[in-house]
């Protein structure tokens, strides 16, 4: 037995010609080495380490011994199978030093592809000065039509002028849709003309709706005009707004109703051959309710409410560009007579 052991531990310190460290000519990976506190002394050369006992490293090739006796008894001839390859642990990227004294980015983080991090540092400071101005110019523009809709305050009586100049006429706002009151009346504008005809007599023309004329070019159009949608219906709101009950204007405003209102007459009636130059246009209004649901039980009058605006005398300084001069009297005749049981005077036109 003491011999079967000799033969083993020969077998175990058997040492490669090239010089590399006997090992067990198993083909599996070596047992793990004990730490280095809790190694056994190192043995005298020539002694034979006992079964089980982990080997020490011998004083002439420096190389472990394997750790049991049994490791010995792999088959004599096999080759030994080489140990695998170190891995070089890349060094801290921070520390590296490339030769150009820039530090190198961390393996991992990619370099942004999107947003305001992907930009320049110029193009970066140029976008966040960009946003800045745009949302500091829309909290000013909340701020102004709030305070046009908001009821009247210190801010709005001091600084009025300000807020309405900065909402007219692009931003205008009102309360018509949502309430308190939403408008639940169809009012159309009609207007009519006196006119001299081929034979020299003057003659007045019928009603004309300008209102369904409006409907007209927007029912069944996608993409309704904006004129056709609103030129005419807040042209008249502004002259009602700027006149009393009896048809006097209030101030410039009033007077300047006037006149955008007989511009939008004359451009209308430019495209109708009334059988003669314009002399005085009339214009009224016709305002029906609309009728209640029927489950409502609501009784409401749905004929119309005229109201009747004086004769205008019609001259240069009322004819918008793009109207015919030839169908208007271009010298403007005074203030004219009654027509109609109304009057031009009290108007703009009549003084």
């Amino acid at each position: 037995m003491d011999d079967i052991q000799r033969i083993g531990a020969g077998m175990e310190l058997y040492e490669h010609k090239d010089g590399s460290g006997g090992g067990s000519l198993n083909s599996g990976p070596p047992p793990p080495r004990p730490p280095e506190d809790e190694a056994a002394p190192a043995l005298p050369p020539g002694a034979v380490p006992a079964q089980g006992a982990p080997a020490a490293t011998g004083p002439a090739t420096g190389i472990p011994a394997t750790s049991t006796a049994a490791s010995g008894m792999a088959a004599v001839g096999q080759a030994p199978t080489d140990p695998a390859p170190a891995v070089a642990t890349p060094a801290d990227p921070a520390m590296t030093d490339t030769g150009t004294g820039a530090t190198a980015a961390a393996p991992g983080t990619p370099r942004p592809t999107r947003g305001i991090a992907a930009l320049s540092m110029p193009y970066q400071v140029l976008a966040v000065v960009s946003l800045t101005l745009v949302a500091a110019l829309v909290c000013v523009h909340l701020t102004m039509v709030f305070l046009h809709v908001a009821p009247p305050n210190t801010v709005t009586k001091r600084h009025g002028e300000a807020v309405q100049g900065w909402v007219y006429p692009e931003f205008e706002q009102n309360w018509k849709l949502f309430g308190p009151n939403p408008l639940q009346q169809n009012i159309a504008v009609e207007a009519r003309a006196q006119y001299t005809a081929a034979d020299g007599s003057r003659r007045t023309s019928e009603w004309i709706d300008l209102s369904a004329q409006d409907g007209e070019a927007i029912r069944g159009n996608p993409v309704p005009s904006h004129i056709h949608q609103n030129q005419l219906r807040r042209g008249w709101d502004f002259f009602l707004g700027s006149h009393d009950n009896e048809a006097r204007p209030d101030g410039l405003r009033g007077r300047l109703s006037e006149r955008y209102i007989r511009r939008i007459v004359m451009l209308r009636l430019n495209d109708i051959d009334l059988g003669g130059p314009v002399q005085r246009v009339q214009v009224r209004s016709s305002t029906r309710a609309i009728a209640a649901p029927a489950w409502s039980g609501e009784r409401v009058d749905t004929r119309p409410v005229h109201r009747l605006m004086p004769w205008w005398t019609i001259t240069e300084a009322d004819l918008p560009g793009g109207v015919d001069s030839g169908r208007v009297n271009s010298a403007g005749t005074g203030n004219g007579g009654a027509a109609g049981g109304a009057g031009s005077g009290g108007t703009e036109a009549g003084r």
